[in-house]
């Protein structure tokens, strides 16, 4: 077959266009950010801190779990959403584009199934990446929530002492009042939490202090010039240690 005159000229366009474009840029990694309760507005909260914090270097995508209370308060709620998160996240990993995904509740519900059932992928806590962060370099750190129940502090001693960190653990200081209801009014929070955190640094001698809960990260970056000590934000603290290892080839 003979090529008609005009087709190396053509060729050569293609190719003089095809280096000029230069190389295929490829899309940035995809971080699915799974709220464990049923609050979608404290999803999107979330969502938005870890997008400042990723900037252009990933995509995060939000999911909600639904079916479970709109703030969980107790080991049995952590339980019950649990199942879901874990759902969520096993369809995540299945998604292209996919390379992380953050469990966004400080008692890290469905994390262990998640790790036990997906591979491939980073699976991160904001409870765990918070704990790393507060205790680097060796810092005496506690914690503020607003969630009484006694189970679940226990939890947070347990896991300190898991992660090895019981030595420089000081305990948890616990806002007054219903926390379904003072999550509710963000000024009532704000101020709330920076009484607790100044009674924390007077009482516990700490030179951190996280944020125990994935709703209190946003309130964590609004209070934090008026406390003496840094706040670890729990949502953000994940979402670095996520790009960190992506960043590294994780």
């Amino acid at each position: 077959m003979t090529l008609p005159r005009r087709f190396p000229l053509l060729l050569g366009a293609a190719m003089l266009a095809a280096i000029s474009a230069g190389p295929v840029l490829a899309e940035p990694p995809v971080i699915v950010l799974i709220n464990p309760n049923s609050n979608a507005e404290a999803t999107k909260s979330m969502a938005d801190l870890a997008r400042g914090v990723a900037g252009d270097r990933a995509v995060i995508v939000e999911r909600t779990n639904e079916g479970v209370p709109a703030l969980l308060t107790t080991p049995q709620d952590m339980e019950n959403a649990a199942k879901g998160v874990a759902a969520i996240g096993q369809q995540a990993a299945k998604e292209p584009g996919v390379a992380a995904v953050i469990v966004a509740a400080f008692s890290d519900p469905g994390l262990d199934a998640l790790r036990e059932s997906v591979t491939g992928i980073g699976l991160y806590g904001i409870g765990e990446a918070a704990f790393h962060e507060a205790a680097r370099d060796g810092r005496p750190f506690s914690i503020v929530t607003v969630t009484p129940d006694p189970g679940l502090i226990e939890s947070f001693r347990l896991r300190a002492e898991a992660l090895g960190y019981g030595s420089q653990y000081r305990g948890v200081t616990v806002t007054p009042g219903d926390p379904k209801e003072l999550v509710k009014d963000p000024t009532a929070l704000d101020a709330a939490l920076t009484d607790a955190v100044r009674q924390a640094v007077a009482e516990k001698q700490v030179s951190a202090i996280i944020m125990g809960g994935g709703p209190l990260s946003a309130p964590a970056l609004r209070i934090q010039d008026k406390v003496g000590v840094p706040l670890v934000v729990a949502v953000s603290a994940a979402t670095a240690a996520a790009l960190s290892d992506l960043a590294a080839g994780k």
